[in-house]
């Protein structure tokens, strides 16, 4: 069906429980603004529609870095010291853009749009002081769009004493629930390798058991980046010619990050980029795509049961050498599977959850639960921006 076909024609869309919502996901990679269209009722009802990924140009590249070598510095998430004001509004101004031109190329009007779900951009992360950072206005991306935004999700489960993060895992629940039948096994696992690494185990009726589980692609990607002026590893060529030096894995591997207990998530730059005379290029990334998978598989150790199923989305799906060492790792009685496979999108997943969150915001429902992110209590969360009617926050808490 064609995209612009998508829309229902004639529904209305206030509709108390299923609602046309977009979601907006800058990743740690910051490669560009994903934007994904869904219809939902925030619980059990998700379908899927177009999206998009739209590439920061070099100089907005360059502008988030300093975003995140400035968020270092950073005590209180509210501050906003140097050119870091501009650099949100610059964000922010990118983020309408793209939603402008998202919905012109899908011929969908902005009257169709029940609510925005803006991530913004993370600078900083550090759940043990109970600070995490997102840069993006909430309030003028909802005046300029003339669209209801849901920004700002983390803080309230922090506040709530959880760790901030992982959020997708509700969205992934629902999806779990819609298996095809040939990948309807459980438990499942979803995999998300964006920057860093995260996993939500999903078995049965109760509450999706989630937490970050190691590096992504951000070390693989800072060490091409500083040592060779490459950005990443298309197609996994350059790991894919090298050989895992044992001592610098094992190294890794022998970080308290693995052993701690849940709840647990990470900060971009939790783990150090290897030293310039690790290795040879190839054989340090060929280590560092083994260290992630093998944190991935390492997860294990937290779950329940052993995952019959692990569907892996995010961009290092793509890496064959991460792919193949998470089948080794996990071993033959599992099945690894990309998102593709099972009918899901591994590039969307996130902006899609985005949207799925926002209309579950706006709806009270919690987006975080003690068994995702350590809260006390299941919780709801973030701030709701209405071009008309100012800014308040979701409800604090309502069951599941």
């Amino acid at each position: 069906m064609p995209e612009a076909e998508w829309i229902l024609t004639g529904r209305k869309i206030d509709d108390r429980d299923r609602r046309y919502a977009i979601g907006l996901m800058s990743g740690t990679s910051l490669d560009g603004i994903d934007v994904a269209l869904i219809e939902t009722d925030g619980e059990g009802e998700v379908k899927r529609g177009p999206s998009r990924t739209y590439p920061y140009d070099h100089a907005s590249k360059a502008r988030l870095e300093q975003a995140l070598e400035l968020g270092k510095t950073l005590a209180d998430r509210m501050a906003r010291p140097q050119n870091l004001a501009e650099i949100e509004t610059m964000l922010t101004e990118r983020h309408g853009e793209v939603v402008e031109r998202f919905l012109s190329e899908i011929s969908v009007k902005p009257g169709e749009i029940a609510c925005v779900g803006f991530h913004g951009q993370t600078i900083l992360h550090r759940p043990s002081d109970a600070l995490t950072v997102q840069i993006g206005d909430g309030v003028g991306l909802a005046r300029r769009l003339g669209l209801p935004v849901v920004w700002d999700m983390r803080a309230r489960d922090m506040e709530a004493g959880g760790q901030g993060a992982p959020l997708v895992p509700a969205y992934h629940r629902a999806l779990a629930a819609n298996l095809p039948p040939e990948f309807d096994m459980r438990p499942v696992v979803f995999v998300n390798i964006g920057g860093i690494s995260n996993v939500t185990y999903i078995d049965g009726e109760a509450d999706p058991i989630a937490f970050d589980c190691g590096p992504g692609n951000a070390l693989l990607d800072q060490w091409l980046q500083r040592e060779a002026g490459i950005p990443f590893d298309q197609n996994g060529r350059i790991a894919g010619e090298g050989a895992v030096i044992e001592d610098l894995a094992a190294r890794y591997l022998d970080s308290t990050f693995f052993s701690k207990s849940l709840p647990k998530s990470l900060d971009k730059f939790d783990f150090p980029v290897p030293d310039g005379d690790a290795g040879e290029l190839s054989d340090v990334a060929r280590t560092l795509c083994h260290v992630t998978a093998v944190g991935i598989a390492r997860a294990r150790e937290h779950m329940p049961r052993e995952p019959r199923l692990w569907i892996v989305a995010g961009g290092g799906r793509r890496h064959p050498s991460i792919l193949a060492d998470l089948a080794d790792a996990v071993g033959e009685e599992a099945n690894v599977a990309l998102a593709e496979d099972c009918g899901f999108d591994g590039d969307a997943m996130e902006a899609e959850a985005w949207a799925y969150l926002a209309v579950r915001a706006m709806r009270g429902l919690p987006l975080t639960f003690p068994t995702t992110t350590g809260c006390r209590e299941a919780v709801s969360g973030g701030v709701i921006s209405r071009p008309d009617a100012g800014v308040e926050r979701s409800a604090s808490v309502r069951p599941a």
